[in-house]
């Protein structure tokens, strides 16, 4: 996450953000601001859990991904929201899924390059590049471009964006220094033990990536080079070869000038109380380099104004730096002492009104740099921006409520700030680029801290010339259907944004031309039908939409059907199931074309890659699989063929399934002999369980596999108590014969069953606050700022013989109830607890307290309301953990 000052962070203050433009050094070509009623904002996607960043694709989709680990696809021609995989990240701290890009050939290569912290004990985070497939990003394609140690003790101040510029990609790192006990100071406490306290370890540390703007080239294996330019020589003399901007402490945004590779990033400030020319030295940053350098944190801020040396064992304050020689004499720096001159920031402002810059107002902030604009890179993209804006750069604000334009003279200096589209209302942007076309994609992170907000969403941001073309959409109720087929055509959704507009509709139905909002033509025989749509507005301005019809085949039904809970398992309980197949043209059901598994994943989320929706394809690869497909070990072991190493099946016939732990050891160890001259080479940062696991999938494939009969009884016995996130997940499929000339359809139905115990911040909806885990709070993560009226819910939770919930709650605040409502925040109540008042210790102050529900029958949202009437406005009541539903 960003690392907002600490009073930001308690407040936790909904944002609305936009952009602000500068000019590097173009003069722009029309001095006239352009109508801002001219700019057309569309939703496109909402309810997103913690986005970070996005990657537009050339054929206008989008790749979304959200901090603990989802990786989303907006697909703009179905105007669907897919959840494409979900990545095993760290997401404590300010860590998680931070990043992703498209590469630069993406239309040939399909590659994506991810930043995130890795899931497990290694406290390291990965700038991996994955192949996405269709809709489905194939982990198993994985390539670990660069590896970056991190500290998971303290927080704050992950970065993590990720951009290309002429084939070169930028990576920005947070510093991931101790933000919690820097005591009113910069974080320099050279204290022997206090190692995570001292950005002079990080961000002034040549030795070390974090606190940086890293610049590589990726090369076609998944390895990447060092151009020419960076800060440091190519050899690591001096510091990393990676490095090209340095002294940063949280870089949250990068982007890079197309024309003369000027990078820009806003540079979130610490929150002090060491005077300064304005205020304290708390400066939230944008800045500018022109070239590789030094960017002074920790030891200057804002215009080199200096922090001075502090002794946190005496308290005692000591001289100050000189920006033209600083030198990083502490202890825990493995770099160079002798640091390039100190770069003073292009913008800087604090807490107080700025004298200097005195529209960007007062309060929180986090400043963000967004791309620069040329019209020319744009020169057939309908909805470019006006001349106006030619030559600057977009920035914005993540906390603040307001939108700014700057302009920059032709060296790139400041001249003048101005407002920019005022009337955009977006809650905490966090990523902002141009698409092809040129319009700006805008995502926004929401209201809550570290929660799936239902104003977390996509924007696009449209700028039209004269009459705007109306956007056409075409909604159908059916896209298959045996004959005769009647089918609902509907027009309602089309938009147009120019005032005062009125729209017709004309349709193309095959050979038929319907006029109105909504039809409902009927196909009387087989065939493939295209349906064409033409929104026409008042002014002569058209826009089109398609779909097409196929008529002469029916999809399967595929039904799932079951008496026991369908959303959760216990322990030591059993599944009882039926499966129940119908096909209007298949006059038999061909148990050939039938597919069942019942599988167990240790990592429940992975189901986000199997279970999306409308993939064309689903496969459930086990843990092992997985890990072998993402390992070098598929270099010298083919499935079925001779390869240097043999094949996979010819070792499952050699081994029993005793052999598991001994063959293990010999993955991460390495050995020779066995089968021929050539040795295996050693894997000592594999794990001992993951070497397990790849060594039950080698020796499961000489398992010959029965297959599940259509109804029965299965036990749920793969689970442990030590993992609370795996699921377990029955699949049912079913491929017609096709009919009538239409190909095979393809039916599916699934059932995931999932631990009982809920992590609250793990909500669909809410409007409270979550902490995350850090050392401090016992590396627990829960929900407060739960106020009277607040609330949480989870969503389609089969509450079938549940009859009680427990909760681990924290007695710190008012006190209060939680009320179990059902289907909405005014739903029927089914349960109801009090919590006591008081102000337990964060670390082991928690209790468990259980109350029993009302029985109810099959799937309902379920809605925790938090209630105390006596409590004043904004006034704490509890804090919450988890709730586990029990029979």
């Amino acid at each position: 996450m960003i690392g907002m000052k600490t009073a930001t962070i308690i407040l936790g203050l909904a944002a609305l953000a936009s952009t602000l433009s500068f000019r590097p050094y173009h003069h722009s070509e029309s001095d006239t601001p352009p109508d801002s009623s001219r700019f057309t904002v569309m939703p496109l996607v909402q309810g997103l859990d913690e986005p970070m960043g996005m990657a537009l694709l050339p054929n206008r989709n989008v790749v979304i991904a959200e901090r603990k680990g989802g990786v989303r696809l907006y697909d703009a021609q179905e105007k669907q929201l897919k959840t494409i995989a979900n990545l095993n990240v760290f997401s404590g701290i300010e860590d998680g899924l931070l990043g992703v890009a498209a590469d630069p050939d993406f239309e040939r290569n399909h590659w994506l390059y991810l930043y995130y912290g890795v899931g497990g004990e290694k406290w390291i985070s990965h700038l991996s590049r994955f192949e996405l497939k269709g809709d489905q990003l194939d982990l198993a394609s994985k390539k670990v471009l660069l590896e970056i140690p991190t500290q998971r003790k303290y927080c704050c101040h992950s970065a993590g964006y990720v951009t290309f510029s002429k084939g070169l990609l930028y990576l920005s790192t947070g510093d991931n220094t101790n933000a919690e006990e820097i005591e009113g100071h910069n974080p320099t406490d050279e204290r022997p033990g206090r190692e995570l306290s001292d950005d002079q370890a990080s961000t002034a540390n040549s030795n070390d990536l974090r606190g940086k703007i890293l610049r590589i080239k990726p090369e076609a294996d998944g390895t990447y080079t060092i151009p020419e330019g960076n800060l440091f020589p190519k050899d690591g003399s001096k510091g990393r070869p990676e490095i090209y901007v340095m002294g940063c402490r949280n870089p949250f945004r990068v982007s890079v000038d197309p024309k003369n590779s000027f990078v820009y990033w806003g540079d979130v400030g610490p929150d002090t109380q060491v005077p300064a020319q304005e205020g304290t030295m708390s400066y939230d940053e944008i800045n500018q380099a022109r070239k590789p350098g030094f960017f002074g944190y920790p030891y200057f801020l804002g215009n080199n104004e200096a922090f001075p040396k502090y002794d946190f064992a005496t308290k005692k304050e000591g001289p100050k730096q000189d920006p033209a020689h600083p030198m990083n004499l502490s202890p825990n720096n493995t770099g160079v002492k002798e640091l390039p001159p100190a770069q003073p920031a292009m913008i800087w402002y604090g807490k107080g009104p700025s004298k200097r810059w005195p529209l960007v107002g007062k309060g929180g902030a986090s400043a963000m740099a967004g791309p620069v604009y040329y019209r020319d890179e744009y020169p057939q993209g309908s909805y470019r921006l006006p001349a106006y804006y030619n030559g600057k750069l977009f920035i914005y604000d993540w906390i603040r409520r307001w939108i700014m334009a700057v302009t920059l003279d032709e060296q790139g200096n400041y001249v003048k700030m101005e407002p920019f589209l005022p009337q955009l209302n977006v809650v905490a942007p966090m990523d902002m680029q141009l698409a092809a076309d040129g319009a700006i994609y805008l995502l926004a992170y929401g209201t809550n801290w570290f929660a799936n907000n239902a104003d977390a969403g996509l924007y696009r941001i449209e700028y039209a010339e004269g009459n705007r073309n109306p956007v056409a959409d075409i909604q159908v109720d059916h896209r298959y259907g045996a004959a005769p087929l009647k089918v609902h055509l509907s027009a309602a959704r089309s938009k147009d944004y120019d005032p005062g507009d009125q729209l017709t509709f004309e349709w193309q139905v095959g050979k038929q031309t319907l006029k109105g909002t909504e039809v409902s033509p009927t196909f009387e025989k087989p065939g493939v039908y295209p349906v064409t749509l033409t929104a026409i507005d008042s002014q002569g301005g058209k826009g089109t939409a398609a779909v097409t019809i196929k008529v002469g085949n029916t999809p399967p039904k595929v039904e799932i059907l079951s008496t026991n809970n369908r959303s959760f398992y216990w322990d030591h309980s059993r599944l009882n199931y039926q499966v129940r197949i119908t096909d209007r043209e298949d006059q038999k059901i061909d148990p050939a074309q039938t597919k069942l598994s019942f599988t167990y994943l240790d990592y429940g989320k992975d189901l986000a890659s199997v279970l999306s929706g409308n993939t064309h394809s689903i496969t459930l690869q086990m843990k092992g699989e997985k890990l072998f497909l993402a390992s070098d070990c598929k270099s010298c072991h083919a499935l079925a063929t001779a390869s240097i190493g043999p094949n996979l099946q010819a070792i499952a016939g050699k081994y029993k399934d005793d052999a598991v732990d001994r063959l293990a050891q010999k993955v991460i160890k390495g050995g020779s002999g066995v089968w021929g001259k050539y040795a295996m080479s050693p894997h000592p940062d594999l794990s001992v369980a993951d070497a397990q696991e790849m060594v039950r999938y080698i020796l499961s494939l000489n398992q010959k596999t029965k297959a599940l009969p259509l109804s029965g009884t299965l036990s749920l016995n793969q689970h442990s108590a030590k993992n609370p996130d795996g699921a377990y997940v029955l699949l049912a499929r079913y491929t017609d014969r096709g009919a009538h000339g239409i190909e095979p359809l393809t039916s599916r139905e699934h059932l995931v069953l999932r631990n009982p115990l809920l992590q609250l911040e793990d909500n669909d909806r809410g409007t409270v606050g979550v902490v995350i885990a850090t050392a401090n709070n016992g590396y627990q993560s829960y929900i407060r700022k739960i106020y009277d009226q607040t609330y949480v819910a989870f969503h389609h939770l089969d509450l079938v013989g549940i009859r009680q919930i427990k909760f681990r709650f924290l007695s710190y605040g008012e006190g209060g109830q939680v009320e179990i409502r059902q289907d909405g925040v005014s739903g029927p109540v089914i349960g109801k607890v009090t919590i006591p008042a008081g102000k337990a210790n964060v670390v082991n102050g928690w209790k468990e307290v259980r109350t029993p529900i009302q029985p109810a029958k099959g799937f309902h949202d379920l809605y925790l309301v938090f209630r105390n009437p006596e409590a004043a406005p904004k006034q704490e009541l509890f804090y919450l953990d988890w709730m586990s539903m029990e029979r």
